[in-house]
């Protein structure tokens, strides 16, 4: 699963250059041009890492990053504030606030990614590693495959994705509306119970003899994966 950045920024010329590069580096992108939009989409899909403007429309970006962290889901997101604000006392506002990181404009895209690459190691290690292992589950996130024990696990591409999202939030309870998000997309319009027949799906591929069912149902809440029973 790619890693998914929020950038918040009013200024489209900035917004379009940072959303054509961190495509290109192989990250999910979202855009909010203001404050109150940024905070529905972080509601809406829980980002990897925030990209926040200074200065927005309807909410500033310090009271954005304020909120973030009143959020259970966000409470600990990297968040990387981009401001043309280059005063020691805005740098230590913004930290202050929340923000992990302070980048002030202009600023170079190799130093943003390398920043992005440093918070993301320390956040979610699994978002940069190319093999995962949970329990006697292990994904090797580059080659496409999966072992269960000493057996490969055939999985076709959706059946991948929902088992990399899985084993990336270990433990973590999705909704079938947050899977789809996750794993189809945004912009795509699959129903609801299609999720149920891909969970369906890669249950049966990883089933093994006498081993636990590692995809936990969660009645009226959707499923989680746990590793204690990989």
């Amino acid at each position: 699963m790619k890693p998914f950045v929020l950038i918040v920024e009013d200024e489209d010329a900035l917004s379009t250059l940072l959303e054509y590069n961190f495509s290109k580096e192989g990250y999910d992108t979202a855009i909010a041009e203001d404050g109150e939009e940024a905070l529905l989409i972080a509601e809406e899909r829980a980002p990897d890492l925030i990209l926040l403007d200074w200065m927005l429309p309807k909410l500033s970006g310090v009271e954005v990053c304020r909120r973030l962290r009143r959020r259970k889901e966000t409470v600990s997101t990297p968040i990387i504030m981009l401001t043309a604000r280059g005063d020691e006392t805005d740098k230590v506002t913004g930290l202050d606030y929340g923000a992990d990181d302070y980048l002030v404009k202009p600023f170079s895209m190799p130093e943003l990614f390398a920043r992005t690459r440093s918070l993301l190691r320390r956040a979610q290690p699994s978002l940069l590693q190319d093999i995962i292992t949970q329990g006697d589950i292990e994904v090797d996130m580059q080659a496409f495959r999966v072992k269960r024990g000493e057996n490969t696990v055939h999985l076709g591409p959706t059946e991948f994705r929902l088992l990399e999202h899985f084993i990336k939030n270990p433990g973590r309870v999705f909704s079938r509306e947050q899977l789809l998000d996750a794993v189809w997309g945004r912009d795509v319009y699959v129903e609801a119970r299609t999720v149920d027949v891909h969970i369906g799906r890669l249950r049966k591929a990883l089933g093994a003899p006498k081993k636990p069912d590692p995809i936990r149902t969660v009645r009226s809440a959707g499923y989680a994966f746990e590793p204690k029973l990989a």
